[in-house]
C-alpha cells in the first residue's frame, strides 16, 4: 500500500529521513487540532448548560420524559428543521421518587427502600422504559439503581452536565494489537456543570436534596471508642469457598467482618432454600503469625499462593503462617508496614 501527501510531494517514502520527519510533523499537527477542537466543543457545552439551561441529549433521568421546546438555538440546525428538547415529569412514574427521598428524609435505608419497592411489584427504570433500556433485563430494584437516583441533581430541576467521562484505554494491556476501549467513568462533583437556575420541572426541592445526601439510617447509639476511620485490610481479597463469590465487608461489634450472602442482595426477600450467611472474621487473617491450631475449624480463612487471593471455606486446614498475607496487605495500608514484612 502507498501513501501519498501533498507534504511529501508525491509518495511518501518510509525510508527517507525527511519524509519521517514530515509525517511526524503531520501527526502532531493534527493531534494539536483534535486538542483545541475537543476544548471548543466542551467549552461551548459546558456554558450552555450554566447559562441556558440547554438540554444537550443523552437518556432522560428515571421519571423524566423528553418534551418539544420549540426550535433548535441555532440556526442552522433549525432550518434544517431539528427541534430543542426539555425535560418533564412523567406522570407515570414521578410519584416514585418523591418517594423514595421521602423515606430517605424519614432515615430508612437505601436496602428497606429498595425492597420495599420489589415487594410492591413496582417497575425498576429498565422495566418502565424497556425501549432505551434493552441491555437491561429489568427484573427488580437494586441498590445501586436507588442510589444513582438519590445522588441525581437533575431531580431539583437543574440541569447537570459532565457526571460522566469517557477514557481510552488499551484492550488488553499485556497485548496492545488489540487497540483500545472507550470505558465510561464518573467525575468527581466538583467537575460538574450545574445551570445557575432551574431547567425544568424539579421532583424534590433543593433543601431535600442536600439533607438526603448525608443522611443515615438509624442504626442505634454509636461507641464513644468506635474508630472514625474504619479500615478492611481484607476488602475485596476474600473469595467464599462455597459459591467463589466476594465476600462483602461490613462493621460488625466495633472490629472489621466480611459475610458472604451467596447471590443475595439487601433489595430481596431470603428464599428459604439459600445456604445460611458466611461470616468469617477479618481479625483471623490480618493477626500476627502464631502456631497452627490443633483441629480444623470452622470458618478458617487459608490463603491460596496461586493468584494471592484467600479463599474462605467451611472448614479450613491447619495454616502454620500467614505472612504472605500480610505482605499482600501492605501496600493497602497507609503509613503502615507490619512488621517483619519484606
Amino acid at each position: 500500500m502507498q501513501l501519498w501527501t501533498p507534504e511529501a510531494g508525491g509518495r511518501v517514502d518510509f525510508k527517507s529521513e525527511h519524509d519521517e520527519k514530515t509525517m511526524t510533523m503531520l501527526g502532531l499537527s493534527s493531534k494539536r487540532e483534535i486538542t483545541r477542537t475537543s476544548i471548543r466543543v466542551r467549552t461551548a457545552m459546558a456554558v450552555q448548560t450554566r447559562e441556558q439551561g440547554r438540554y444537550l441529549g443523552g437518556r432522560p433521568p428515571y421519571e423524566y420524559r423528553l418534551a418539544d421546546a420549540g426550535p433548535h438555538p441555532n440556526k442552522a440546525h433549525a432550518a434544517w428543521g431539528r427541534r430543542a428538547h426539555r425535560l418533564e415529569p412523567d406522570p407515570r412514574t414521578a410519584p416514585v421518587v418523591r418517594w423514595i427521598f421521602a423515606q430517605r428524609l424519614a432515615g430508612q435505608s437505601v436496602a428497606r427502600i429498595a425492597r420495599a419497592l420489589n415487594e410492591a411489584g413496582m417497575p425498576c427504570p429498565s422495566a418502565a422504559d424497556p425501549a432505551r433500556n434493552t441491555h437491561r433485563t429489568g427484573t427488580s430494584w437494586t441498590l445501586g439503581t436507588v442510589t444513582t437516583i438519590l445522588e441525581n441533581p437533575r431531580y431539583t430541576g437543574r440541569q447537570v452536565w459532565n457526571r460522566q467521562r469517557t477514557d481510552t484505554e488499551l484492550a488488553d494491556p499485556a497485548n496492545v494489537t488489540l487497540g483500545h476501549k472507550s470505558v465510561q467513568r464518573w467525575n468527581l462533583p466538583d467537575g460538574w456543570v450545574i445551570s445557575n437556575r432551574p431547567a425544568h420541572p424539579a421532583l424534590v426541592s433543593e433543601d431535600d436534596f442536600i439533607a438526603a445526601q448525608g443522611i443515615n439510617a438509624a442504626r442505634g447509639p454509636v461507641p464513644h471508642d468506635e474508630p472514625v476511620l474504619r479500615r478492611y485490610l481484607l476488602a475485596g481479597l476474600l473469595a467464599c469457598g462455597l459459591c467463589g463469590r466476594r465476600m462483602e465487608s461490613g462493621w460488625s461489634n466495633g472490629r472489621a467482618a466480611y459475610r458472604c450472602r451467596h447471590g443475595r442482595t439487601s433489595a430481596m426477600a431470603p428464599g428459604p432454600a439459600r445456604p445460611r450467611n458466611t461470616y468469617p472474621r477479618g481479625q483471623a487473617a490480618a493477626a500476627p503469625a502464631r502456631p497452627a491450631p490443633p483441629a480444623h475449624q470452622p470458618g478458617e480463612i487459608s490463603p491460596d499462593r496461586g493468584n494471592h487471593a484467600i479463599k474462605v471455606t467451611r472448614s479450613w486446614p491447619a495454616c502454620p503462617s500467614i505472612r504472605w498475607s500480610v505482605r499482600c496487605l501492605c501496600r493497602r495500608l497507609a503509613g503502615s508496614r507490619p512488621a517483619g514484612c519484606a
